[in-house]
């Protein structure tokens, strides 16, 4: 027997040294991989065992301000929002060695608003309903285009609370349009000062139509209570030292009567329609009709001191009775070099006690 067939060759033996080096490197590589386990488990147990648990706080709901909700901002409409801003109160002083309870400390000053105004519906024909709705959007715009949704429903009870009101006439176009062709003495500065003839932008025009439905339709606005007047803040006429300030939403401030005028037993008037025509074609009546005198209505200490307009308004004849006024003239439109057409004399400023 040859001895020499069944001894490996140099090539067998280097190829088994080689797979047998594999096996050894394998073997130390799966107890590497044990020990690792074993040593990372614990530490991994221990590190979740000793995570401290903190309590989260429930999500809330944020609501976005006015001038934060697209298409209701306008800008700088951000500062008239300051009014919704809360108030800090001080902490009151006491003296070392007064004993004060809780009872005792100043608590803030509220502000007069008074009682709400009562739903008014605007009733009668289709066409009193049209010029009622125009009349007050009318006044809306002029008065309070840049204002926010707030500050112009407040411009609108302040109209709907005159209608009420037995000093002023009972038609939303009685009101508005109330000494309009006056040279001193419009009840809104819009009517007499030229800014009827800017025409309306479509938008703002379209939210004041839409505030003006509502209101009509026996909305009320119930932060501005019975106020009958209001100024902006750049202005300070008169009569504001002698009426009761309820108020400020946006640039305008507003008041209403402090006596028997302001009391809710004078806004007794229900609506009925019969709305005259808005605008220009305003009845004489109203158009030269002179308005009430806020100083004198502030001093009424009874029903019977304030006047009652409602029936001679509703018949046409003149409210104030006082003699009627020309109206301007409609001819020679156009200005001369230098001067400025008498309707347009008080444009701008603030119209002092008529």
């Amino acid at each position: 027997m040859d001895q020499t067939a069944s001894r490996p060759t140099p090539q067998q033996l280097l190829a088994r040294r080689r797979r047998a080096r594999q096996s050894r490197r394998a073997l130390i590589l799966r107890r590497l991989g044990v020990l690792a386990a074993a040593l990372a488990v614990p530490a991994i147990a221990a590190e979740t065992a000793f995570e401290p648990e903190i309590p989260q706080a429930p999500a809330s709901t944020v609501e976005p301000l006015g001038f934060e909700t697209p298409g209701e901002s306008f800008p700088g409409s951000a500062f008239y929002y300051l009014q919704d801003a809360p108030a800090l109160a001080a902490p009151a002083f006491t003296p070392a060695g007064t004993a004060t309870g809780t009872a005792d400390l100043a608590q803030p000053a509220q502000p007069g608003i008074g009682p709400a105004a009562a739903a008014l519906v605007a009733m009668g024909s289709g066409s009193d309903i049209v010029r009622a709705q125009e009349c007050l959007a009318t006044a809306i715009y002029y008065e309070a285009a840049s204002e926010s949704d707030a500050g112009q429903r407040a411009v609108a009870q302040v109209v709907l609370n005159r209608v009420a009101h037995s000093a002023w006439p009972d038609t939303v176009c009685g009101v508005v349009y109330q000494g309009s062709a006056r040279r001193t003495g419009c009840q809104f500065t819009f009517t007499c000062d030229g800014s009827l003839a800017r025409r309306p932008s479509r938008g703002g025009w379209e939210r004041a139509s839409r505030i003006a439905r509502a209101a009509l339709a026996g909305s009320v606005y119930d932060p501005v209570g019975l106020s009958t007047h209001y100024h902006t803040l750049a202005v300070h006429p008169y009569w504001a030292p002698s009426l009761s300030r309820t108020t400020v939403i946006g640039a305008h401030v507003f008041y209403r009567w402090p006596g028997a005028a302001g009391e809710p037993a004078a806004f007794t008037f229900r609506y009925g329609g019969g709305e005259p025509q808005p605008g220009r074609a305003a009845p004489a009546a109203i158009a030269q009709a002179q308005g009430p005198d806020p100083v004198a209505l502030a001093q009424a200490s009874s029903l019977s001191a304030v006047p009652d307009v409602s029936e001679t308004s509703a018949t046409g004849g003149n409210a104030a009775g006082v003699a009627p006024q020309p109206a301007p003239s409609a001819a020679n439109r156009l200005p001369k070099a230098g001067a400025v057409r008498s309707e347009y004399a008080n444009s701008g400023r603030w119209i002092e006690r008529p």
